[in-house]
Parts: C-alpha cells; structure tokens; sequence
C-alpha cells in the first residue's frame, strides 16, 4: 500500500480546486439565460446584415427624394419659362395687332389732332387773286369765304347725310362699328378730296353717291354678318367636335390600356397610366395572402424551434445538474476511500513504529536489523 505524503495532499487538492473552477466557467458558459462569457456569432451576423439592409433602404429612400425634387425643379424652370415665352407672345402679339389696326390716323378725331394738319391744309385765299397776304394781312374771318352758301349748304348735306349713316349703323350691327368707321374715315377722305372737283355739281349727284355709299355699306354689313354667322357656326361645330372626342377618348374615359407601353407588355407609361386592371390587383392581393400564410409558417417555425430550443436547453441543463451530482458523489466516495486508506495507514505506521521502539529497546543492533531484514523478506 502506498504512503500518503503532504504533497500528494496539495497536489490533490489543486486538481480538485482546479476541477471546480472549470465546473463553474462551464456553468457560466453554457447557461444560455444568464452567461456572460462568449456570443452568438450569428445572431451578431444578423443584426449587422438587418443593420445594412436599414442603411441601404434609407439611402434609396432619401436618393429618391433627391432625385424626385431636381425633377420637380426641372418642371418648374420649363413651366416658368413656357410661361415667360406665353408672355412674350402676347405681348408682341398686342403690340403689333396695335401697330397693324389701331393706328392714330384710323380714328375718327385724328383731324383734331393731326400734326401735319397745317401741311395738309390748302393756301388761305386759294380762289382770290391774294395768293399770299402781306405781314399786315389778316385772314378771313368766319362766313367771309368767297364759297360761303355752297360751303354752308354742302355742309348741312353732309352732315345730315353722316347723321342718317351713324343712326343706321347704330341701329344695324354695334359689333360692325369698327368696320364702319373705318369705311366712313374712307368715305370722309374721299369726300375731302373730291371736294375740289365736286362743288359745281348738283344735288342729284350728291344724292346718287350717297345712294350708292348706303347701297355698299348695306351689302357691306350683310356680307359681314353672313360671315360672323358662318365663322361662329364653324366654332361651335369645332366646339362639339372637340367634346365629342374628349368624351369618347381615352382621357376621360380612364381607358386602362392606353397605359401599356411599346417596350413590353409588363411596362407602362407613367404620363397616361389609370390605375392597376382588376386581374392585377386580384394577383398583387393573391400574393399578399401567400405572403401572409408564408409569414405565418415560418412565425410556426420559429415557435416549434423556440420550443425545442428550451426543450434541448431543459434537458442540457437536467443532463448537467445529474452530471454534477454524480462528480461530487464520486469525489466524496474517493475521499471517503482516500481518508480510510489514511487511516489505515496512520494505524500501520503507528504499530509499526511502537513495534520498532520496542524491538530496539529489547535486542541488539545487528538482531535488529536482521529480524528486520527478515520481514522485509
């Protein structure tokens, strides 16, 4: 039998301390509620990759705005300079529909004011023998004119013939008073011109030209209304044309298919696009259903692998428990064994050396050490 040494009493002891520390690391590791050594590795994946994919959609999200805002800008500045060129336009338009029929000299108090009145105007005197009066001249005053009866009877003619053309006008067409006025500048012109040549002829004359200056201004102000008939005629049959075809286009109609695209049938374009066909919806909710029931598989799944998770997690931590208690049964049968084995030791030892005391004490030296070699024998 072996003797038991203070050392191997250490030695025992640290294996045994040692052994105990590992028990408690592997306690604290392998407890998936509450260690606090090592990680999940994959779990720390996932987070990272979830993590990634967050950043990427924020990204698109905030690159798409970015890109929907230069497009707004972009729509803005054409609009705003279609706008200034619209303008432009008009303005020019304004201006040379001014220029082409408003001119000063078309109205009918432009005599008033003409500044080229006095070149236009004939020499005073003209018909006397005073082609030019002296500094100390004067002219004539009014009803002094040498033509002053004919003058003043043409005169009153004229002026009941204007007034006789003015009340007709009224009367006819307010909206033909343009076309009028600027006929009866012409007439006027014409009446100021041939005034020369027409003051020794007679009243029938004068009465036939009139004749004929209504019968013109009759047919004038027929053919004009004929016309604004037809042309408003044209307009409203424009006009219904126009309605109609908006009425029975793909407009108003929201026709679906007019949104299909000639790159494919599965593209659209986004100008004339009405909204998804029924067969569409039906397959995006069909998919939304398949989605819903593959969300819930895999939620089932995930419950069904929670729960064995927990289970193999119970049963580790059972197995370990019994594993625990089996080591701490073995250790106190080793050291219940070991402190016999001492004990029994120490009894030996101590009738070992009470025998040698007396076997010294009694016998010589040499007796002694051949009885003793003699045992050992």
């Amino acid at each position: 039998m072996e003797i038991v040494e203070p050392k191997d009493l250490e030695q025992h002891f640290s294996l045994a301390k040692r052994r105990h520390m590992e028990l408690c690391r592997q306690k604290r590791i392998f407890n998936a509620r509450n260690r606090i050594i090592g990680g999940d590795t994959e779990a720390w994946d996932v987070q990272v990759h979830d993590q990634k994919i967050k950043e990427a959609t924020e990204k698109a999200r905030h690159e798409t705005f970015a890109a929907e805002m230069r497009q707004n800008d972009k729509t803005t500045c054409i609009l705003e300079g279609r706008e200034r060129r619209d303008r432009k336009n008009l303005c020019k338009a304004i201006n040379d529909f001014r220029q082409n029929f408003q001119k000063p000299e078309t109205r009918r108090e432009f005599d008033l004011s003409d500044p080229l009145a006095l070149k236009k105007d004939r020499v005073p005197r003209q018909s006397d023998n005073d082609v030019w009066n002296t500094v100390s001249g004067m002219q004539r005053f009014m009803g002094e004119d040498l033509n002053f009866r004919e003058r003043k009877k043409f005169q009153e003619e004229q002026n009941r013939e204007w007034s006789l053309q003015q009340q007709k006008e009224w009367k006819d067409a307010r909206a033909d008073q343009k076309c009028a006025e600027d006929f009866y500048v012409q007439t006027r012109l014409q009446f100021d011109e041939t005034a020369k040549h027409l003051q020794k002829l007679e009243n029938a004359t004068r009465r036939a030209v009139c004749a004929a200056v209504k019968e013109f201004n009759k047919t004038q102000a027929t053919e004009s209304a004929e016309r604004k008939s037809l042309e408003k005629k044209q307009e409203q049959e424009d006009n219904l044309a126009e309605i109609t075809n908006l009425l029975r286009g793909d407009l108003l109609s929201e026709n679906p298919w007019q949104a299909t695209s000639s790159f494919g049938p599965h593209r659209v374009a986004p100008d004339r696009w009405k909204g998804m066909t029924r067969d569409q919806l039906e397959q995006i909710r069909l998919c939304q259903k398949q989605q819903v029931q593959e969300k819930l598989r895999l939620q089932e799944e995930e419950r069904l692998r929670d729960r064995l998770w927990d289970r193999q997690r119970v049963e580790h931590a059972r197995a370990t428990l019994l594993l625990e208690r089996q080591g701490r049964q073995q250790q106190r049968e080793l050291r219940r064994a070991l402190d016999s084995s001492n004990l029994g030791l120490a009894k030996e030892q101590l009738l070992q050396k009470k025998y040698m005391k007396e076997v010294y004490t009694n016998h010589p030296t040499e007796e002694y050490f051949a009885q003793f070699n003699t045992r050992s024998r």
